[in-house]
């Protein structure tokens, strides 16, 4: 079949920005290179003129300066002529997608209110309203339990002069308890005595005696 009918021309893919911003920009690096090496050929003519006396031989290298002149003009016209294109498709391709987010955006957004008006169906209003209703009736029921078990039954009356002489009183009982003059009586008492007693000791009246005052019997 193929023999008789033939193949058909594989289609090619439509042009895409993006390539043609890529090849634009590396046309332009291209050029911008040719032009840095014509700099370079400018710097060295124009030090050997620099060197060289007025003649034909300045006049000659003066020539190939200016050739090299033009060129350099030419490179940077295309230069130009390049970024102007490749910020022209820039912008054309920023464009597009930006309305490709925005078609994005707005489908989202015709979802996302479908889906809040079937979910707003299911809720009833009346209902919130009942519901909140029942909710602050049980409330106020609650409280009304907790203030009906708190209640006291057969409380006393009590004098509230009564109460204060009696904390008046609890006072005084309180600063006793706390009474520490035993304690000075204690430290005043005669300290006990340090160290061993020695075997021979003597009185005022420079007479030797032991260990429990009374005087030594002179050994025979």
């Amino acid at each position: 079949m193929n023999r008789i009918f033939g193949r058909g021309k594989p289609k090619t893919p439509p042009p895409n920005l993006s390539d043609c911003i890529g090849n634009v920009d590396a046309r332009s690096e291209s050029i911008e290179k040719k032009i840095g090496r014509l700099d370079a050929e400018l710097v060295k003519y124009k030090d050997q003129m620099k060197k060289m006396r007025e003649g034909p031989s300045k006049n000659m290298v003066k020539q190939k300066a200016m050739r090299v002149l033009k060129q350099k003009r030419m490179y940077e016209g295309q230069r130009e002529q390049l970024a102007q294109q490749s910020f022209n498709m820039e912008q054309a391709n920023y464009t597009i997608q930006t309305l490709k987010d925005t078609k994005t955006t707005v489908e989202a957004m015709k979802i996302g209110a479908k889906e809040m008006k079937r979910a707003y169906k299911d809720v009833k209003l009346d209902q919130i309203d009942d519901l909140q209703d029942q909710l602050e009736d049980m409330m106020e029921d609650a409280g009304e339990v907790q203030e009906a078990l708190s209640r006291s039954y057969g409380t006393p009356e009590i004098d509230e002069d009564d109460l204060e002489a009696e904390l008046d009183a609890l006072g005084d009982e309180l600063l006793l308890d706390d009474d520490s003059s035993y304690l000075d009586e204690a430290s005043a008492a005669p300290s006990i005595p340090e160290g061993l007693p020695s075997d021979s000791k003597t009185n005022k009246d420079g007479v030797l005696v032991d260990e429990f005052g009374l005087p030594q019997i002179p050994a025979s």
